[in-house]
C-alpha cells in the first residue's frame, strides 16, 4: 500500500462520508463506493468490498458510542432492541434477495431505481427535518413564555419527543449515561446474534455451492424459517401486548396486525434495495423509522445498529472470497471508525447546545442527496460508455454468474 494524493483526498472524503453517514444512520455507503472507484482507482467489486467494509467500521464505532446512552426522553436505552428485532432478520432476508437481483438486472435499471428512491427518501426526509425544526422552534418559544411568566396559572403544554424540556420527572436527561452491561438488553441482542451467525453460515456454505443447484436453493429457501421464526416471535409478542416499541412511547403498545406486517414488509424492503445497490438499510431504515414517529436520536441510533450486522456479514464472506486488499480495508476501516466517533460526538454536542434533534434528519436527507448524486452520476456514466460501445444492456442470468 503506497501513499499519495489519492489516498489522502480519499481519506478526507471517507472520514466526511463516515461522519455525516453514522450520524445520519445510513452508514455512507452511497459516498464510499464512488470515491474508491473514481479517486482510488479500484474495480466496482473491490469498492463494494471495501465500502462494506467501512461502513462496518463507521457502524461499529457507533453502536460502540450508543451502547452507553440513553433515550432523549424516555427512561430505556437509546437503541430501541425490539423495533431492532422487528426488523432486522428480515433485513438480512431481504439483502439476499437483493443480491439476486442485482445480478439478474441490468445497470441501468440499478441506476435508474437508485436516483429515483434517494431523490424521493431525500425529499421526504427534508421536509420531516423541515416539519421538526419548526414543532422546535414552537417548543422553544412556549419554553421560554413559561420561564418569564410569573403566574401561578399552568400552562397545559406537550413538547415533542425531539424537542428541548420534553424529559418527564423523573426520567432520564438527554445527557444521562448508564454502564453498557445494564444498558444493553441481552436477550434481544443473544436473538439477534442467532440470526446473524445462521445467515452468515448459510451463506458461507451456499458460496461453495454452484448456482441454481439444488443445494444452492435449498440453502436460500433454509434462510426464510430463520428470519420469520425471529420476527414473527417478537411480532406475536408485540400483537399480544407482551412487548412493546418503547421508544414511541404511548403509541408503541397497541399494533395491529396489518401494521406489524408493514414494518415487517419495509424490513425486508431495506435489504433488497441495500442488495440491490450494494449498500447498507440504513438509506431506507432511517426515513422509515422517522415516518413511524420514532425520535431521530433514537431512529439513527437503531438503524445504524440493525446495519451492523447485515455490514459485517457481507464483510466475512468478502474476505472468505478475497474480493479486497486487506491493507487497504484495514486502513479506510480506521478512517471511518475514528470519523463514525467524532461525528457522533460533535453532532451531540450540538444538539445538546442547541436543543434541536432535526440536525439529525437534516444530515440523513443530505446524505442521501449526495449518494444519489455520486451513485447517479457514476451509474449514468457506465451506461453511456456501454451504449457508446454496444454492450448488452438486459437481463443477466442467475445461473451462468461467475462471482
Amino acid at each position: 500500500m503506497k501513499f499519495g494524493w489519492k489516498i489522502v483526498v480519499g481519506s478526507i472524503i471517507g472520514f466526511f462520508g463516515a461522519a455525516f453517514g453514522s450520524v445520519g444512520g445510513v452508514g455512507g455507503g452511497g459516498i464510499f463506493v464512488p470515491m474508491l472507484t473514481l479517486i482510488i482507482g479500484f474495480d466496482p467489486k473491490s469498492s463494494t468490498a471495501i465500502s462494506k467494509c467501512m461502513i462496518m467500521g463507521a457502524a461499529g464505532s457507533t453502536v460502540y458510542y450508543n451502547l452507553k446512552l440513553r433515550h432523549p426522553t424516555l427512561d430505556m436505552p437509546i437503541i430501541d432492541y425490539d423495533l431492532a428485532l422487528l426488523v432486522q432478520p428480515m433485513l438480512m432476508l431481504g439483502i439476499s434477495i437483493g443480491v439476486a437481483f442485482n445480478v439478474l438486472f441490468a445497470d441501468w435499471m440499478v441506476t435508474v431505481l437508485l436516483i429515483i428512491l434517494f431523490l424521493g427518501t431525500s425529499s421526504k426526509a427534508f421536509m420531516k427535518g423541515v416539519d421538526t425544526w419548526k414543532k422546535e422552534t414552537l417548543a422553544k418559544k412556549e419554553a421560554a413564555r413559561r420561564s418569564e411568566s410569573n403566574e401561578n396559572e399552568k400552562i397545559e403544554y406537550k413538547a415533542i419527543p425531539t424537542g428541548p424540556g420534553n424529559a418527564q420527572k423523573g426520567s432520564k436527561t438527554p445527557d444521562s449515561e448508564v454502564s453498557i452491561f445494564e444498558n444493553v438488553c441481552w436477550k434481544e441482542l443473544g436473538l439477534l446474534m442467532l440470526v446473524w451467525v445462521a445467515f452468515l453460515v448459510l451463506q458461507i456454505i451456499k458460496n461453495n455451492t454452484s448456482n441454481c443447484s439444488i443445494s444452492y436453493w435449498t440453502l436460500n429457501m433454509l434462510q426464510i424459517p430463520v428470519a420469520v421464526g425471529v420476527t414473527g416471535y417478537e411480532a406475536f409478542s408485540l400483537f399480544t401486548g407482551r412487548r412493546v416499541i418503547a421508544s414511541k412511547g404511548d403509541e408503541g403498545a397497541n399494533f395491529r396486525v396489518l401494521q406489524l406486517f408493514l414494518y415487517c414488509f419495509f424490513g425486508v424492503l431495506a435489504g433488497v434495495v441495500g442488495g440491490l445497490l450494494g449498500l447498507g438499510g440504513g438509506f431506507i431504515l432511517g426515513p422509515l423509522f422517522l415516518e413511524l414517529g420514532i425520535p431521530p436520536q433514537v431512529s439513527s441510533a437503531t438503524a445504524t445498529f440493525a446495519m451492523t450486522f447485515s455490514a459485517s456479514m457481507s464483510v466475512v464472506e468478502y474476505y472468505l472470497l478475497k474480493r479486497f486488499p486487506v491493507p487497504y480495508a484495514l486502513f479506510f476501516v480506521a478512517v471511518a471508525t475514528v470519523a463514525a466517533f467524532i461525528g457522533q460526538h460533535a453532532v451531540r454536542k450540538l444538539i445538546n447546545i442547541l436543543g434541536r434533534a432535526s440536525l439529525i434528519i437534516f444530515i440523513l436527507s443530505f446524505t442521501i442527496f449526495v449518494s444519489a448524486i455520486s451513485l447517479g452520476g457514476v451509474g449514468i456514466s457506465n451506461m453511456i460508455q456501454k451504449i457508446s460501445h454496444h454492450e448488452y444492456m438486459g437481463f443477466e442470468n442467475l445461473c451462468k454468474y461467475q462471482p
